[in-house]
C-alpha cells in the first residue's frame, strides 16, 4: 500500500469522523479544557474548535506550560486545515522552547507526520532519530503510542519492514487506556504484507479486520482488506478479491479518504482486467485517477494509467493507448522517484547517525587515552612500553574505523550522483549541474542549449528481446552520444530511455547541428549481435537559452515540447523550439535526417 494510505492517518483521521456539534462543557480549570480538547480533536472537530476558541480568549492568563500546550493544539488545527508549513513552524517552536519533555515528544511526532506528507524525507528521518532517542525518557503511554506509530508508518514507506514491525509490536505491548490495538495491528500487518514472501494469508489479517470493526475504526479495517485483496489477486483468487473489494467499496467511499478510495479502485481495475472484463476495468481505472490526490504521484495512479494503456492497445485504439502510456510513464517515474527519495533519505540519515555515534565513541576513546597517559606517569618504568603499545592500538583502531566510514560515505555520495546502468549523471545530479552551469553562462553572457533524447520504441525492444537487451541498447546509445560531447557539456539520464545534454557556449544553429550529429550517431549504432534484429533510433528536442531563458525548468519544458513534436512527426528526427516574438507562439524547425524511423 502506498505511503499516503497510512502516512498522516493519525493527524487527518478527524476528516473521517463525525462532526456533529456538541455543547462546550462548563469548566473553570483551563488544564482540564486543554485535556478535553486534546482527547476529542480527531473524533469531534466542531467541539474541538469551540474549546480552542474558548482557550484562546484566556491564553494571556495561562501558565507558561499550558500556553505551550495550547500552541500544540493550535498547530494541530493548522495542519488539519492543510497549512503544513505554518504548523511546522509552531511545532518547531514548541520543540525548542517548551520545558515539558512529553509535549516536546508529541510535537516531534506530529512534525514527523507533516514532514512525511510534504516529502521532506531527510528531515523526517532526522526527527525520527531524535524521537527514538527521547523514547526511553517518556512515561506517558499516549505519547509513546503516538511516537511509535509515527516511527512504524515512516519506516514502512522507507522499506524497513522488520524495524517497523518492531515498533508496531511495542505499540501492541503498551496500549494506552481508551485506545485499541487496531492501529498498531494494521501497521504490523501492512509491514508483513509489504515484506512479501507469504505463501498463504495468515489468519491474523482477518483477525485484524475484525478487531478494527469491533472498535469502530473502519478506515483501518478497509486498509487491511486492501492488502488481503492484493494478496488474493497475486495468488489466483481474483474472484474472491473482487467480492471483498466490491462489498466494502461503498464504506470506503463514505469515509472520503482519497488515498484509500484510489487504492480500492485501482485494485478493482486490476482484478476486472485479470478476469477479462475490460469495460469494468476501464471504469475503475478512470475512477482511481479521478480520486487520486491532485499533484501526487502514487502507485494507484500509475496502475490505473497502465491498465488504460493496455485496454486501449488491446482494442486497437493506438492513439489513446499512446496518450495513456505517456501518462503512465510520467506517473510511474514520479512514484518511483518518491520511493527512491525516501529510501535514500533513510540511508543518508542512518549514515549520519552512525557517524555521530562513531565520533562520540572516538571522544570516549580519547578520554580513555588521557586517563591511560596519566596512569603511565604513575606506573613503573618496566610497564611503560606495554601501555604505549595499547595506546597506539586504540588510536589505530579509531583511525581505521574513521577511514572506513569516510571512504564509505564518499563512495555512497559518488554512487548517488551516477546512473548505475550507463555511468552518466542521474536525474538529480544532472539537474544540479545544469542549474549551476546555466547560472555561470548567464553571468558570462554565454548561450547554452538543452537537448532531450528519447529512444524510439524502447518499450517494444524490452518486450520483444527482454530487459538485458534493453540495457545494452541504453549503453550503446550513451556510447554513441559521447564522442560528440565536449568536456564541459553535461550528459545525464532523466529516467527510462530519456536522456538530456546541456551544451555549454552553444547557439541555436550549433545546437541543432550537434543534435543532428547525435541522432545520426545513435541511428548508426551497430546491432547488439547478429541474431537480434534491433535497430536503434532516437527523437531529439532542442531548446536554447537565447529563446527560453536560463531556467532549467523552462528549458526542459520547451525541449520536451520539441521532443513531443519530433515523435509526432515520425520519430528519428531533431526538432528545435523557437519563440515567435510577434505572436508569442512556438514555431518548430527540424533538421534534415537520413531516415524517418518507425
Amino acid at each position: 500500500m502506498h505511503r499516503t494510505a497510512f502516512a498522516g492517518l493519525v493527524l487527518l483521521v478527524g476528516l473521517l469522523m463525525g462532526t456533529a456539534a456538541a455543547a462546550v462543557p462548563e469548566a473553570n480549570d483551563a488544564l482540564e479544557i486543554l485535556r478535553r480538547a486534546d482527547s476529542i480533536k480527531t473524533s469531534n472537530h466542531v467541539e474541538f474548535q469551540a474549546l480552542l476558541k474558548q482557550l484562546d480568549g484566556r491564553a494571556a492568563n495561562l501558565p507558561s506550560e499550558q500556553r505551550w500546550y495550547l500552541r500544540y493544539l493550535d498547530a494541530w488545527q493548522v495542519a488539519y486545515e492543510g497549512s503544513y508549513e505554518g504548523a511546522g513552524l509552531q511545532l518547531n517552536a514548541i520543540i525548542k522552547n517548551s520545558t515539558d519533555p512529553t509535549l516536546r515528544f508529541r510535537a516531534t511526532a506530529t512534525l514527523i507526520n507533516i514532514l512525511g506528507i510534504g516529502h521532506r524525507y531527510e528531515e523526517a528521518f532526522i526527527r525520527l532519530s531524535q524521537l527514538i532517542d527521547q523514547l526511553p525518557k517518556i512515561t506517558d503511554k499516549r505519547a509513546r503510542f503516538q511516537g511509535l506509530g509515527e516511527a512504524a508508518q515512516l519506516l514502512i514507506t522507507a522499506g524497513q519492514y522488520e524495524l517497523a514491525s518492531t515498533y508496531a509490536e511495542q505499540m501492541l505491548g503498551d496500549i494506552p487506556p481508551g485506545d485499541s490495538a487496531c492501529k498498531a495491528t494494521s501497521y504490523k500487518l501492512h509491514a508483513q504484507f509489504r515484506r512479501g514472501g507469504m505463501q498463504t494469508l495468515d489468519r491474523s489479517f482477518q483477525e485484524g479486520v475484525e478487531l478494527c470493526i469491533n472498535t469502530g475504526e473502519i478506515l483501518f479495517a478497509n486498509a487491511i482488506r486492501a492488502d488481503i485483496a492484493s494478496f488474493e489477486m497475486q495468488h489466483g483468487q481474483t474472484a474472491h478479491a473482487i467480492a471483498l473489494l466490491q462489498s466494502n467499496y461503498p464504506a470506503v467511499k463514505r469515509d472520503q479518504y482519497p488515498s484509500l478510495i484510489s487504492q480500492f479502485e485501482a485494485l478493482l481495475a486490476q482484478a476486472y482486467w485479470q478476469v477479462g472484463e475490460p469495460s469494468q476495468s476501464r471504469n475503475f481505472a478512470l475512477a482511481a485517477i479521478d480520486s487520486s490526490i491532485k499533484g501526487e504521484y502514487t502507485e494507484p495512479l500509475s496502475v490505473a494509467y497502465d491498465l488504460l494503456y493496455q485496454i486501449e492497445n488491446q482494442q486497437g485504439n493506438y492513439r489513446a493507448a499512446l496518450a495513456y502510456h505517456e501518462k503512465y510513464l510520467a506517473a510511474d517515474k514520479g512514484y518511483l522517484n518518491n520511493v527512491s527519495a525516501e529510501a535514500l533519505a533513510y540511508q543518508v540519515v542512518k549514515q549520519q547517525v552512525q557517524a555521530s555515534k562513531l565520533q562520540f565513541d572516538a571522544l570516549n576513546k580519547q578520554n580513555q587515552i588521557l586517563h591511560l597517559e596519566q596512569a603511565l606517569d604513575r606506573k613503573a618504568v618496566e610497564n611503560s612500553r606495554l601501555y604505549i603499545i595499547l595506546l597506539l592500538t586504540v588510536l589505530a583502531f579509531i583511525a581505521l574505523w574513521i577511514y572506513r566510514l569516510k571512504r564509505s560515505q564518499l563512495r555512497f555520495m559518488w554512487l548517488s550522483r551516477l546512473d548505475s546502468l550507463t555511468g552518466i549523471c542521474n536525474r538529480k545530479h544532472f539537474l544540479e549541474e545544469a542549474e549551476h552551469a546555466l547560472r555561470q553562462a548567464q553571468k558570462g553572457g554565454q548561450n547554452a542549449a538543452l537537448i532531450i533524447i528519447d529512444l524510439d520504441h524502447f518499450k517494444l525492444v524490452n518486450d520483444t528481446y527482454g530487459h538485458a537487451v534493453g540495457d545494452q541498447v541504453l549503453k550503446r546509445a550513451v556510447a554513441a552520444c559521447q564522442p560528440h560531447l565536449r568536456p564541459r557539456d553535461i550528459f545525464g539520464r532523466l529516467g527510462g530511455e530519456e536522456f538530456a545534454v546541456l551544451l555549454h557556449d552553444c547557439g541555436a544553429d550549433q545546437a541543432l547541428a550537434r543534435a543532428e550529429l547525435i541522432r545520426a550517431a545513435i541511428a548508426a549504432t551497430p546491432l547488439i549481435d547478429e541474431e537480434s534484429d534491433v535497430v536503434i533510433s532516437a527523437s531529439l528536442g532542442v531548446a536554447t537559452t537565447h529563446r527560453c531563458g536560463y531556467e532549467v525548468r523552462d528549458l526542459l519544458i520547451n525541449a520536451d515540447h520539441a521532443l513531443y513534436r519530433a515523435k509526432s512527426d515520425g520519430r528519428n528526427r531533431v526538432v528545435s523550439v523557437r519563440m515567435d516574438d510577434a505572436a508569442g507562439r512556438f514555431t518548430h524547425g527540424t533538421a534534415q535526417r537520413a531516415s524517418a524511423g518507425s
